[in-house]
């Protein structure tokens, strides 16, 4: 109970301290108009918005600002994919794709306006449950804290590339470890964090540095986004918004357990690494068709429809940021992003960050959560006049904000060179269907992993049982184990046979 009243008397004062800042709701508004805007413009994602703002404020501004930055881009734009679904029946971003099932009939019926109000507040409360959970979660992390030293470290970074792999890959779970196996190559690249020796860097002296994230992230998410948007235009007649935006709170009551429901699934999801806002809706939506008495009207243009997918999609941005946090491993790839900012601001999530930085992290999405609130009621015909902009306008805008924030990092053409380098094998391996994710994961944990790896060899005079006899590096290492053995054809066949025996 004392643990409890710590956490809420320090999640009061992180809130207080924001709210008090006149630079909070600058940072705020501007942040989610943008990210709505990402939201909205087909082409544009959320994991770009994240990015392309860890380039501009990742490191230059105040941690807490940066945070309240990113955090609002990624709220925004996972809620501004909504406007697209409703309005123009094409997903704004992957999160909204099940959206567009029932929010495009009740646009086609009149009843948009109603739509777009249901689905702000939808957003709104989801988002307040995800952060709920999130600061539930604290409690686990200085529960786990104490344990932690360099075995467990290592093997947590390691758990973390291989289960990014294993989730966020379309087809074979090897070309996720390849793409991972990548990324933790490149962070090897650069002085030796122990000897402080050069390693692998060819005579380059820009490569003493090791390569830097932010382009690493601007050619990873960004190029293969803006060069897939341009080479697929999506276009299409903007219905007319009808209808009152602002919403009937008799029709929020008596959708109130569906919001619930939907809250909670879409945390549930976005708690597993890796799988991010779009299955969140996706499950969501399922679920809600199948225990809903409304079930058969959805994909007709059933509010209990759009409610089951908006409410989770934005839950899951809370849920995605548990694992992130407490275990280092981003749940969605914006928070893959996210901890892009994190690591430059030299911040490694996991069990031993600094509590206090999730307790600002909880404020700092309350506040964002109310703002896209506001800013979705009030201001939606501005977002909606927006998606009239063709995509050959703002995507090279979009290509230039990429190229300005990898610059700005550094201020070096070779930080530009290595954002087209990384783009350019990021396409092609998209087109293989190689997930960029657990390369960037693997860039951002490669260096965590390396030092405590080798720097528990070096304690243990290089014996490699210093990872299976402590408790926690022994049960991380069973994970890796069983998760690289999970994948081996005989062992799913045989967990198949001893399926179907009890069923």
């Amino acid at each position: 109970m004392d643990m409890l009243v710590t956490q809420l008397a320090g999640f009061w004062d992180a809130l207080l301290a924001l709210v008090a800042d006149p630079l909070t709701y600058i940072y705020l508004i501007s942040s989610v108009f943008l990210g709505i805007i990402f939201g909205a413009l087909p082409g544009l994602t959320a994991t770009l918005a994240v990015t392309i703002l860890t380039g501009f404020f990742g490191n230059k501004i105040p941690l807490d600002y940066a945070l309240i930055a990113l955090l609002g881009a990624y709220v925004g734009a996972i809620y501004g994919g909504s406007y697209p679904s409703i309005l123009l029946n094409i997903p704004g971003t992957a999160a909204s794709a099940a959206t567009a099932m029932d929010g495009y009939p009740l646009a086609r019926a009149g009843r948009g306006g109603e739509a777009l109000g249901l689905t702000t507040t939808a957003s709104f409360i989801g988002t307040l449950i995800g952060t709920l959970a999130l600061l539930v979660f604290v409690w686990l992390l200085l529960l786990i804290s104490k344990n932690i030293a360099s075995p467990e470290k290592a093997l947590l970074a390691l758990f973390g590339i291989l289960l990014s792999g294993t989730l966020m890959s379309e087809d074979l779970v090897i070309k996720g470890w390849i793409a991972g196996l990548i990324g933790l190559a490149m962070a090897m690249v650069g002085l030796d964090p122990l000897l402080s020796e050069p390693r692998y860097t060819f005579g380059w002296s820009y490569l003493l540095s090791g390569f830097q994230v932010v382009p690493v992230l601007m050619g990873a998410f960004a190029v293969p986004q803006i060069i897939d948007g341009l080479r697929h235009m999506e276009v299409g007649e903007v219905l007319k918004l009808q209808g009152r935006i602002l919403p009937n709170l008799g029709t929020i009551r008596r959708y109130l357990p569906t919001i619930t429901r939907s809250g909670v699934i879409g945390t549930g999801v976005g708690a597993l690494p890796g799988v991010g806002e779009d299955v969140a809706g996706w499950v969501s939506y399922g679920v809600g068709k199948s225990v809903s008495p409304d079930g058969a009207q959805f994909g007709k243009g059933s509010l209990d429809g759009l409610l089951s997918s908006e409410t989770a999609n934005n839950a899951c941005i809370g849920g995605a940021l548990i694992p992130l946090l407490v275990l280092g491993i981003p749940g969605s790839p914006p928070a893959a992003a996210l901890m892009g900012a994190f690591k430059i601001n030299n911040v490694i999530p996991g069990p031993t960050i600094d509590p206090a930085i999730i307790l600002r992290v909880a404020a700092i999405m309350v506040l964002a959560s109310l703002t896209m609130f506001i800013l979705g009621l009030f201001t939606a015909r501005v977002f909606i006049r927006i998606l009239r902009i063709p995509q050959t306008v703002f995507l090279p805008v979009v290509m230039v904000l990429t190229t300005i924030g990898s610059f700005s990092v550094g201020g070096g053409i070779n930080d530009l060179y290595l954002m087209l380098g990384v783009g350019f094998v990021a396409y092609l391996m998209n087109l293989m269907k190689y997930p960029m994710a657990p390369l960037v994961i693997g860039v951002i944990l490669g260096g965590l992993f390396d030092e405590t790896f080798r720097r528990s060899l070096l304690i243990s005079n290089g014996d490699l049982l210093v990872f299976a006899t402590r408790p926690g590096a022994a049960i991380l290492l069973s994970l890796n184990v069983a998760l690289i053995l999970s994948q081996f054809p005989f062992i799913q066949r045989g967990f198949a046979r001893l399926k179907g025996k009890f069923t």
